[in-house]
């Protein structure tokens, strides 16, 4: 509610309560009601006088307002117009900028992108060109290797030459695993025999005399050769051949062994058989029964690069058990002097016990002598630092 409707709502209830005074004793105050009714009717023309100047008053407020309101809001308009404007320039200046930065970016881009593209179309070409010179160099090199090859075929056809060729191969693995005193090279390993074999295995006999293990490297190639070419011709029959020649060719070579290097008890019992090729060795070993023969009525055995040099590192460990079983005996006395050095060390740890025992016991006994010093000078008055001084510059005296 507004402050007139509140002053004219108070004006009305006095009103209507000196009406209802009246109304109530109208014989005893007649006259006072007529100056009460004059006075309200003065009033009543005050507050309507009152009420015409507040209302002039309001009128020319909403005038002053409304002209403040419509001035407020054609500054708004203006100043609104003037942010537009100024963000409408500041825009075009953005999207100007961003476009000489874009159109900057994109010359920059396009020139490392060309400068990148020459690079790798440059670096291409060089790597082609390299890679040409090596496959050049590579078909110079199989060339060469083909040569090599036909030389080889050469070389391997000689029987004796192929024959080297093994001994080489077999030469290289057991110089590799055991030590120069522990293997020769053509020995007569049957007394007055003339037959070397290509190695032989130094192992300890009965008394200074060794006994030796022969071993003898041997290549059928010819007949190799057959079976390979017949596997690849799908030649079953041939293959069937073939392997049947080199099967009676690894006997006689093997009897031929037998014959030649094993003489118990100069040689052990059996020889072995050096196949210098894996594929060869697997051959031998594809026979059925062929190896079990070899061993059982020739007493050779077959090897070929592999199992020689485990069969070769298993002979370096029975070397060291050997040397191993030499040293016991010298092992057994360092220990028999270990232990009678041992006694000593206890003897001479007892003794000294005794001896820390005797210091400890002093130490105690000084400790008493100690404390039975110290109980006694309780009493005793200390001398003044000055006399103290004194008494010390009478002893340096």
């Amino acid at each position: 509610m507004t402050p007139f409707e509140l002053f004219l709502g108070g004006t009305l209830a006095v009103i209507l309560a000196l009406l209802v005074a009246l109304l109530l004793r109208p014989a005893r105050l007649p006259a006072r009601a007529e100056s009460l009714l004059a006075e309200l009717l003065r009033r009543q023309d005050v507050q309507d006088a009152l009420l015409a100047k507040i209302e002039g008053q309001l009128a020319m407020l909403a005038g002053a307002q409304e002209a403040r309101l419509q001035s407020l809001s054609q500054g708004t308009l203006a100043a609104l117009e003037n942010v537009r404007e100024s963000v409408d320039r500041k825009l075009a200046a953005i999207q100007a900028d961003n476009a000489a930065k874009l159109e900057a970016m994109r010359q920059t881009v396009d020139e490392k992108l060309h400068a990148t593209l020459e690079q790798r179309l440059g670096q291409s070409f060089a790597l082609v060109s390299q890679r040409l010179e090596e496959v050049q160099r590579g078909l110079g090199e199989m060339q060469s290797l083909a040569t090599g090859v036909g030389d080889l075929k050469r070389v391997l056809a000689n029987v004796k030459t192929r024959g080297t060729w093994g001994e080489v191969q077999l030469d290289a693995l057991i110089g590799q695993l055991l030590a120069p005193g522990q293997y020769e090279k053509n020995v007569a390993t049957r007394p007055q025999s003339n037959e070397r074999v290509e190695f032989a295995i130094r192992l300890p006999g009965q008394g200074e005399a060794p006994l030796w293990l022969p071993i003898d490297a041997k290549f059928p190639l010819e007949d190799y050769q057959r079976l390979i070419e017949a596997q690849e011709t799908a030649d079953h029959e041939g293959a069937e051949a073939a392997a049947r020649a080199l099967e009676a060719r690894l006997k006689a070579e093997a009897r031929a062994i037998r014959e030649k290097y094993v003489e118990p008890p100069y040689t052990t019992d059996f020889a072995v058989l050096y196949l210098p090729t894996e594929g060869l060795y697997a051959e031998a070993l594809r026979r059925p029964g062929l190896i079990e023969a070899l061993q059982r009525e020739q007493r050779v055995t077959v090897a070929g690069p592999t199992t020689i040099a485990a069969f070769l590192n298993s002979l370096q460990l029975g070397f060291r058990t050997l040397a191993i079983e030499a040293r016991a005996a010298e092992v057994w006395q360092v220990l028999g002097q270990v232990k009678t050095e041992f006694a000593k060390f206890g003897a001479a740890i007892e003794a000294t016990k005794k001896k820390l025992d005797e210091a400890r016991n002093k130490f105690d006994q000084v400790e008493t002598r100690t404390r039975v010093l110290t109980k006694r000078l309780q009493n005793v008055e200390a001398l003044p630092v000055a006399e103290e001084e004194a008494l010390s510059d009478l002893a340096d005296d």
